[in-house]
């Protein structure tokens, strides 16, 4: 097996087209004349003005028209409660807007007396951004203030995409995913998710490039940005156990905790109280909506059974991840070939997402880019947004219940959001074994099928093993976790 690099002689390199290799998409596109024929060259023959990047742009510009749309009552009436839910518009932006101070000139993190529930970087996102807007009255200037950052996170949405195409393989129409996601479209302009999102890709960026230090850079911003990026260098912990090259793990996870020092101390050293805020408030918050800990406080209200403390809360929470991460440690060490960066990274993402103490829905944005990297299959991908768009429904129709204190009859009942909070996290977990599956027989796996190694792997792409723990299998068995070889004509319908 070789990866696929740019040609010495400044060539372009075929790149994979979906409604060939994607047989989902195949089925889709009659109406534009079929799948691309067979005698093209993509990526060798200029595009012309539709050049991937140049297309991407444009959806993920429509999409993003899209999500602000769908934000069209609030935008015209206010984000006041009931009626923010029951319009599927609520944006936490207005909400913090108001009630942290910062329209009464109050900088996150920094001000006196600031509590800001939220890591720095996003407190200078959200106080530069608040800086910005202009005079008037307070709807006004509520208005302003999501708009200005609507427009901010639609750049940072291009960015991603644009990043994500970019990286080595021959694969950059994965990144439409990103741009058509339907979860981005709702939810990515709840929060700032996005901005984390994006400088973790920029990270494994750099990563795939085999610039370690750049990388490290990234994921300590993106860390700084929201905690979930961390969890990227357990997977590059696994694979320099794998490999037994240590030299990327120690480098990238320096860089990282140099930048995210940097980032961090003078916030700290400001205002050591408004600083700690964020981790209190952290540690010290029960179960949060959709977590699976407070479907079972639900339940346990309805049916009589005791409920679940706060402290009870963060030991599950803390230790069914710590079970969730020796099961994949288990499967990097085992799969009979080195599992790929984005597939650990996907895996877990996801398992910090179900066992976690609270799911807002645009925590969606964090695994998007994920599985386009992990497993870019389109039927998959759109079965999940489908149970994904159910939760984001479920979940306001149920807040506007609990906020209006209205009869139930005319409101979403709990019964309904739990099975809601229950079908994404089995949509979570079938992606999950999904990509566990390819792991073990990377005949499945859509990268490893036209001969690539890991594109994103950085130095550990090609890396032989050093450590490997096969699983034991009876005799005659001919379980697909077998080390087979790839087909040779794998790559014949790129």
């Amino acid at each position: 097996m070789h990866e696929t690099l740019p040609p010495e002689d400044g060539r372009r390199s075929r790149i994979v087209v979906p409604s060939r290799s994607d047989s989902f998409l195949r089925n889709f596109t009659e109406v534009i004349g079929g799948p691309l024929g067979t005698r093209t060259d993509p990526g060798v023959v200029s595009p012309g003005i539709y050049a991937v990047e140049r297309v991407l742009i444009v959806l993920t510009a429509l999409a993003a028209l899209v999500g602000i749309l769908l934000k069209g009552y609030c935008r015209a009436n206010g984000w006041e409660t009931p009626t923010q839910f029951y319009a599927t518009c609520y944006s936490d932006f207005p909400e913090l807007f108001r009630d942290r101070g910062m329209a009464a000139g109050v900088f996150p993190i920094l001000g006196s007396g600031s509590q800001f529930e939220y890591p720095v970087l996003i407190g200078l996102i959200a106080g530069i951004t608040a800086w910005l807007v202009p005079g008037g009255d307070a709807n006004a200037r509520s208005l302003a203030y999501f708009d200005i950052n609507v427009v901010l996170l639609a750049a940072v949405a291009m960015a991603t995409v644009v990043v994500i195409a970019r990286m080595p393989g021959r694969r950059p129409w994965d990144a439409a995913m990103i741009a058509l996601a339907p979860g981005i479209v709702l939810a990515g302009t709840i929060n700032w998710d996005l901005w984390a999102a994006c400088l973790l890709a920029f990270g494994m960026y750099f990563f795939a490039r085999q610039r370690p230090v750049a990388a490290g850079i990234l994921i300590g911003l993106a860390t700084a940005t929201k905690l979930y990026p961390l969890l990227v260098l357990g997977a590059i912990l696994l694979l320099a156990v794998r490999t037994g090259r240590w030299r990327p793990l120690l480098v990238t996870g320096g860089s990282a905790a140099a930048s995210w020092l940097v980032v961090n101390l003078p916030f700290a050293a400001v205002n050591p109280s408004g600083w700690a805020y964020f981790f209190q408030y952290s540690a010290d918050r029960g179960a949060g909506y959709s977590s699976p800990w407070f479907a079972y406080n639900l339940v346990a209200g309805r049916v009589g059974w005791p409920g679940l403390s706060a402290e009870a809360v963060n030991v599950l929470s803390a230790g069914f991840f710590v079970l969730a991460c020796a099961g994949i440690a288990a499967v990097a060490v085992t799969a009979p070939r080195r599992p790929r960066l984005a597939q650990l990274s996907f895996l877990i993402v996801a398992a910090f997402i179900l066992t976690s103490k609270v799911y807002s829905p645009q925590y969606v944005v964090w695994l998007i880019p994920l599985l386009a990297l992990a497993r870019p299959r389109w039927r998959d991908f759109l079965v999940w947004q489908g149970v994904e768009a159910l939760h984001w429904a479920a979940i306001w129709m149920y807040l506007g219940q609990v906020t209006s204190a209205g009869s139930s009859q005319h409101n979403l009942d709990m019964p309904y959001y739990v099975l809601a909070v229950a079908a994404h996290m089995a949509a979570v977990a079938y992606l999950m074994s999904r990509v566990v599956w390819d792991i073990y027989d990377p005949t499945y796996d859509p990268i490893r099928r036209h001969h690539l190694d890991d594109p994103h792997g950085g130095p550990f792409a090609n890396a032989p093993d050093g450590i490997r723990m096969p699983l034991r299998r009876r005799a005659g068995s001919s379980h697909p976790s077998k080390a087979s070889p790839l087909p040779s004509k794998a790559g014949s319908h790129a």
